[in-house]
This record gives C-alpha cells, structure tokens and sequence, in this order.
C-alpha cells in the first residue's frame, strides 16, 4: 500500500494554558475501494488501543468532532490515546469532485477500507467514535473485525435499512426539499432547525455551500441504500466489544437510544460526552486515576448504564453518580452503557 501524501499541520484550536500546539499528520492510502484520507494526531501510546472517528454524512471529521476533541476536560483524554480521524472518500477538505459516473462506496465497503488504515499505521486495536454514517460504518466494521476493536461510541447510530415506507418519505421530500435540506434534517432535528439558532446557521452554511456538494450527495446516497445491520440484543449478530451509545435530545426516537437523526450531542454538550467517555473508558480499564471533569464536580451526573449486551442483563438502570463518587461501576465484558446528552 502506497502513501500518497503526508503533510504537517497544526490543529487549530486556542490553547489552552501550559498547553503546546498538537501536531498532526494527513495521510492517504489506496484501498480496494478508492483512497481514503485521515489525520493521525498524537504518538501510539504502549498497550492502548488508538481512537479512530468516523463522521456523518454533510460533515468531515473537523466540523463533527473539533468541538469534542478541543473541549478542555477531553485533554486528559486525548494526552492518553493516539487519534485517527478519518474522511469518508472525498469528503476531506480540498477534495477533487469525482466525475460523472463515479460508484461511490457502499457503507459496506467504508468499513472494509478501515483496516487498510491500521495495517498503514501498525495499529492493532481500536476505539470507535462514529456518528450517524459513521457509527454504522464502525459497527459493521467491528462485526466482520472484532479482534481489533476493543470499544465503540455509537451517536445517532440507526443500524436498520430504510423500509418502504421511508423510501417513499424519502423520495417525497426529495421533490420538495434540496440535498443540503434533506441532509441537514438527517443532522438535526426540526426543532432546531426551526429555532434557526447560530449553529444551525453555521451548519447550513458549511453543506449548502460545500464545494464539494456533489461528492457529499453520493455519501448520503451510499447512507440511504445501507444495509441492515440485523443486531439483536443477546441475538446471534451482536458487537462483542463493550458499547457506549448516545444520542441527542433532540432526536426524534430518543426512546430506542439507536436513533436516526436530530441533535449533534458531540457538538452541543461535549461536556456531558467527554464525562461519559471518560467514564466509559474507566469501564474498560483504562484510566482508572483520571480526574473528575468540571462537569461532576458541579452537578449531579445521570447516565444509563446497561449490564451486557450478550443477554445477561437488565435491560437498563439508572445510575446517578453524585460529585464525590468518581467512578460509574464497571460492567462485564461486552457492557453497553447508554447516553442521553
């Protein structure tokens, strides 16, 4: 596999004091479905697994994930695990529109792009940070490929197929509605598209005016025509590795935690994220003598935690952790632990 190119950046973020500048490197490798493109922030840390992100459709992994990654308590995070953040194909900044015709990869195929990327890099294990499009590219990933993910943050994820009846919700909008619309109501929820708040502004701003427009068209196209993952909790095709999922609020099917669309919890509370996470990471072991976040020591912290996602579980409790507890109680291995930020 041949690098195609590897430049220095620096991430553009205020520091904060004590802090230096956090280097970076962008590589592109070829696969046996086209290039794919992504950032490598930080040095492997021994016996740790590296952090890889995978973002939405409209999105690239600065506009999903800077927010998270420059929030103060997630410092902590990120000074103890590597960071790859990666592009779906032809999503990175600068990117080429690919021609008329082009086959963009099917959700499927991004997954099979990933461990390309790990053997580019030497890595042998991940973490799996995805949002919408990419929560279900790491899910398929870590079911063909589960030795090599050790867990995974899931926001927003819907891993079932569309059936008829979205289709047809579908194709209604879209003799309405343009693909920036459509995507940003994929993004958010009506509520907040309505409150027009300068978020949103900002985000609509980004995909309507997106120079590559057309290339983030395909990936949405690849997102609507994705297969049914067919997980079942403590059925035949489930994750083996423990689970952190979340989602928003504002999205529309709050009640089934795997949900589709409306709130971007790690642009809106990266607070409440980055103090799951850590929690979720002292869940598998690592971390244990972290410190609390600014957030515990100021309020009251309600997770929901689930027991195990192979079936011997409750199917969920709520575990409220006051400011002087420091840590949530640790499940077996294969745990879920389940957010609403």
């Amino acid at each position: 596999m041949a690098e195609l190119q590897e430049v220095q950046i620096t991430e553009e973020k205020p520091l904060l004091p004590g802090q230096t500048p956090e280097m970076a490197k962008t590589h592109s490798v070829e696969t046996p479905y086209g290039s794919v493109t992504f950032t490598v922030y930080g040095t492997p840390k021994p016996k740790r697994p590296a952090i890889l992100t995978y973002h939405d459709v409209g999105l690239n992994y600065k506009s999903c994930f800077q927010p998270l990654f420059q929030f103060g308590d997630m410092q902590e995070i990120i000074q103890n695990f590597v960071r790859v953040h990666v592009d779906a194909p032809g999503m990175e900044e600068g990117a080429p529109v690919f021609p008329l015709g082009y086959q963009y990869p099917s959700l499927d195929q991004l997954a099979d792009m990933i461990p390309c990327i790990l053997q580019y890099l030497n890595f042998s294990t991940i973490i799996g940070v995805g949002v919408g499009a990419g929560a279900y590219i790491l899910s398929r990933y870590a079911l063909t490929h589960p030795d090599t993910v050790e867990g995974l943050v899931l926001i927003n994820i819907d891993p079932n197929a569309k059936g008829w009846m979205d289709w047809a919700a579908h194709k209604l909008t879209g003799l309405t509605s343009s693909i920036p619309e459509m995507i940003l109501g994929h993004l958010f929820s009506q509520e907040e598209l309505s409150g027009n708040s300068e978020l949103i502004q900002k985000y609509r701003n980004i995909i309507t005016h997106a120079p590559n427009l057309e290339n983030i068209e395909l990936y949405w196209n690849s997102y609507n025509n994705r297969r049914d993952l067919n997980l079942e909790r403590g059925g035949a095709v489930t994750l083996k590795c423990p689970v952190m999922l979340v989602v928003g609020d504002q999205a529309p099917h709050e009640d089934a935690v795997m949900a589709d669309s409306g709130g971007q919890p790690q642009l809106t509370q990266p607070g409440k994220l980055t103090e799951a996470f850590k929690y979720f990471l002292q869940g598998m072991g690592y971390m244990a003598s972290s410190c609390m976040t600014r957030l515990s020591r100021s309020r009251t912290a309600s997770l929901t935690s689930a027991a195990s996602i192979d079936g011997n579980r409750s199917r969920s409790r709520t575990l409220s952790q006051s400011s002087e507890s420091g840590t949530l109680p640790s499940g077996p291995p294969g745990h879920t632990m389940e957010v609403s930020c």
